[in-house]
């Protein structure tokens, strides 16, 4: 099967802002269906970016293609086929949470036909239906994030663009959020592109990350990939018999080779086993006549990448 065009291709996108450098070299491919995350601390350039694909802001240098389409000839034609959320959404508090949907539903140009189910739907779809017709201005944090998500649903956009989509949200809300983003991808072969701080969600969300620092991408992958790039060894939590401990203990230091292993909550703690040693490691172990209940591999986490690609450790 031959492999589809990106629906976002970039090559060395550069955007000023007098002397800072926003968005530094920025080359990259996003397929249909992708839910591609980008991380960053603040102003490390991912709204610029998102800005930029969206043909809010031309660049400086580079080459832009979205959906096909050049963001700044096409841009018009291109937001109607994309759906942004922001991090602090703005809504027209004066106006009722049906409002706000009507008024987007004009700007999208959306057939009437079929604007009042759709609007229906989404305020059934995010638990709003029952305050759909009180100002915004009387919503809560957590329900004004979910009335700009069903906002920037409201056209069934190709690509959704997502900044700290779960900001403000409970746990069962996020949760929603969370399932709601998995269904638009694998389902609908809808492409979400996700500007998070929350790393424990960028993992659970997104196949393949790129971590920006000062406008620079400093890293693109797979977690997995990523952590293999660095050289980020896995843990290990090996749970053997009890009176077996002290013997299993000696031939992971004599044997293996493995410097210092931990007795933790009654499971031997392995930190800087290669993936392609465990066969050898429970070779070694059943040689020695210990009974093994169970090995659990613990990837480095897109945590450990993260800090480590900064230069930090991860505390606990």
């Amino acid at each position: 099967m031959m492999k589809s065009d990106p629906v976002i291709a970039v090559d060395g996108l550069t955007r000023r802002f007098g002397d800072v450098v926003a968005v530094d070299g920025l080359t990259l491919e996003i397929d249909a269906g992708e839910v591609f995350g980008f991380l960053g601390h603040n102003g490390a350039g991912k709204t610029t970016t998102v800005r930029l694909l969206n043909g809010l802001l031309a660049p400086d240098s580079g080459a832009v293609r979205v959906l096909d389409l050049d963001p700044q000839s096409g841009g018009p034609v291109l937001r109607r086929h994309t759906g942004v959320l922001t991090e602090t959404p703005s809504l027209d508090e004066r106006l009722t949470g049906r409002e706000n949907l009507e008024i987007y539903a004009d700007l999208y140009g959306m057939p009437r036909a079929g604007v009042a189910e759709r609007i229906e739907s989404l305020l059934e779809g995010f638990e709003l239906a029952h305050r759909a017709d009180e100002k915004a201005g009387a919503y809560s944090k957590g329900m004004k994030q979910r009335l700009a998500l069903a906002r920037a649903l409201l056209h069934e956009p190709d690509i959704l663009f997502l900044d700290e989509p779960t900001s403000g949200l409970d746990p069962v809300g996020a949760r929603r959020v969370h399932d709601l983003i998995t269904r638009l991808s694998r389902e609908q072969q809808r492409t979400v592109l996700l500007c998070t701080h929350n790393l424990a969600e960028a993992q659970k969300l997104c196949g393949r990350v790129a971590v920006l620092e000062q406008g620079r991408q400093v890293a693109l992958g797979t977690p997995a990939e990523l952590a293999r790039t660095l050289g980020r060894s896995q843990r290990l939590e090996i749970d053997v018999a009890p009176d077996n401990v002290p013997a299993a203990l000696e031939v992971l230091e004599t044997t293996m080779g493995i410097a210092a292993p931990a007795l933790e909550n009654g499971r031997i703690t392995v930190v800087g086993a290669d993936r392609e040693a465990i066969p050898d490691l429970v070779s070694a172990l059943v040689s020695a006549d210990i009974r093994i209940y169970g090995i659990v591999p613990q990837e480095p986490s897109l945590e450990d990448v993260y800090f480590a690609l900064h230069g930090e450790e991860v505390s606990g």
